[in-house]
C-alpha cells in the first residue's frame, strides 16, 4: 500500500491545480525548436491529444521568447518558459503570458538577476519551478559538499526558496533532479522535511526509451509510495508523447491515475502457437488513444488463457488458426484467425462504449 500523500500547499499553472489534494499531473517538454512555431506547435497539439497536462518549452534566446508568444495564443495546454543563463528571457517570457517559468538557480545568474525575475513573476502571479539540477549545482555548494550530493542539492533548493519567499513570493513549485535513482529519491526526502511547496518530480537524461522508462518507473515508484510526487516527468531519448504514455502507465501500475485501457498479456511458452508479440503490439497500438479503466487480457495460449487472465474484463485467448474472446474467463465467441485482432479490437471498444452508458 502506497504511504499517504504528503500534504502540500497548491499552486496554479494555468488552469492545472498542483499540489494539495489535486491529481498528480503529467508533464512532458517539446523537442523541437521553439523558434519554429509551425512544427513546436504540432507537438503541443499531440502531447495534448496523447494527455499531457502541461508544456515545457526550452527558450534560448530572444527569438525563442516572439516565437513563445505566438506559440501560446494558439496553445490550448499551460506552457511553461524553460529559461537557462539569461534572466532577461525569463521576464520576457512572463510578458509574453506564459503560465509558469522553470529556472535553474545555478545557472541563471545572481542573486539580484534571480529577485528581478521573482518581482516580474509575482506582478503576474506566474508560479515559478526552482529547478535543482545535479549537473548545474551553485559552485560554492558543489565544494562545500565535495560532488552534487543529496545534502547540496536539498540546500541549493533550500537557498533559493528562500529568497523567493524574502520577496512574499510563495508560488514555488521544487524539482530535484538527478539521472541516477538514489540521489534524486534522497534529495527529495532531505527537502519534503522542510518545506511543504509541491513537488515535480522525475529522473533528468534518464535514457532511451527502455532504460529510460525503466530507470524513471523505478525512481518516481520509490517517490510516489513515499507520498512526494505531486506532478511527474518522464525524461526519454524519444518522442514526447512517448514520455507521457510511460508517465501515465507508471501511475495507472499504482492505481492512482489511468487514461488508457490496462493489457494484461503473457511471457508466451512453448504452448503457444500465434505470433503473440505481434497481436499484443497491434493490439496495444489500437486501444492506446482509448479512455478506459478497462482491464484487457491477450494470453497465447487457450488452454491456461482464460484461466490466468479471468479476472480481466474482457480477453483473447489465441489458439492454432483460431481464437476465443472471454469475460471474466468465460468463453462467449470463438473467431477465425484472420478475424483476431480487428474483432477483439471491436470487442473491446464495443464493451467500453457500454460501460459509459
Amino acid at each position: 500500500m502506497l504511504l499517504k500523500r504528503r500534504k502540500t500547499r497548491q499552486i496554479k499553472i494555468g488552469q492545472v491545480a498542483i499540489g494539495g489534494d489535486a491529481p498528480i499531473a503529467v508533464q512532458s517538454m517539446t523537442k523541437t525548436d521553439t523558434r519554429d512555431i509551425k512544427a513546436t506547435l504540432s507537438q503541443v497539439k499531440r502531447l495534448e491529444r496523447a494527455g499531457c497536462e502541461i508544456v515545457r518549452l526550452a527558450v534560448p534566446d530572444s527569438e525563442a521568447v516572439e516565437a513563445l508568444g505566438a506559440i501560446k495564443k494558439k496553445a490550448s495546454l499551460p506552457l511553461v518558459a524553460d529559461i537557462h543563463f539569461d534572466y532577461r528571457l525569463a521576464i520576457a517570457s512572463l510578458e509574453k503570458g506564459v503560465d509558469a517559468l522553470r529556472i535553474n538557480p545555478g545557472n541563471i545568474g545572481s542573486r539580484e538577476k534571480v529577485r528581478e525575475v521573482v518581482r516580474v513573476a509575482k506582478e503576474y502571479s506566474v508560479p515559478i519551478r526552482i529547478g535543482v539540477n545535479s549537473g548545474s549545482l551553485e559552485k560554492d555548494l558543489f565544494h562545500k559538499y565535495g560532488g552534487a550530493t543529496p545534502k547540496a542539492m536539498a540546500e541549493s533548493a533550500l537557498r533559493n526558496i528562500k529568497i523567493l519567499e524574502d520577496m512574499d513570493f510563495s508560488l514555488i513549485k521544487v524539482s530535484l533532479k538527478a539521472s541516477d535513482v538514489a540521489r534524486t529519491v534522497e534529495s527529495y526526502k532531505l527537502l519534503a522535511k522542510r518545506v511543504d511547496y509541491p513537488f515535480h518530480a522525475g529522473i533528468t537524461e534518464a535514457g532511451s526509451l527502455l532504460r529510460g522508462s525503466v530507470k524513471s518507473s523505478v525512481g518516481l515508484a520509490l517517490l510516489l509510495n513515499l507520498g512526494l510526487v505531486d506532478t511527474i516527468r518522464v525524461s526519454l531519448t524519444a518522442p514526447p508523447k512517448q514520455e507521457v504514455r510511460v508517465a501515465f502507465l507508471i501511475l495507472s501500475s499504482l492505481g492512482l491515475r489511468s487514461r488508457e485501457p490496462n493489457i494484461i498479456s503473457c511471457p508466451v511458452c512453448g504452448r503457444c502457437e500465434v505470433d503473440l508479440f505481434k497481436i499484443v503490439a497491434e493490439v496495444e497500438k489500437q486501444l492506446s488513444s482509448m479512455k478506459s479503466k478497462m482491464d484487457v487480457a491477450v494470453m497465447g495460449c487457450m488452454v491456461n488463457g482464460p484461466g490466468e487472465a479471468k479476472e480481466a474484463d474482457i480477453g483473447l485467448a489465441c489458439g492454432r488458426g483460431a481464437g476465443a474472446v472471454f469475460k471474466k474467463g468465460k468463453v462467449y465467441r470463438r473467431l477465425k484467425e484472420k478475424e483476431i485482432i480487428s474483432e477483439f479490437v471491436k470487442e473491446v471498444k464495443e464493451m467500453a462504449k457500454r460501460e459509459k452508458k
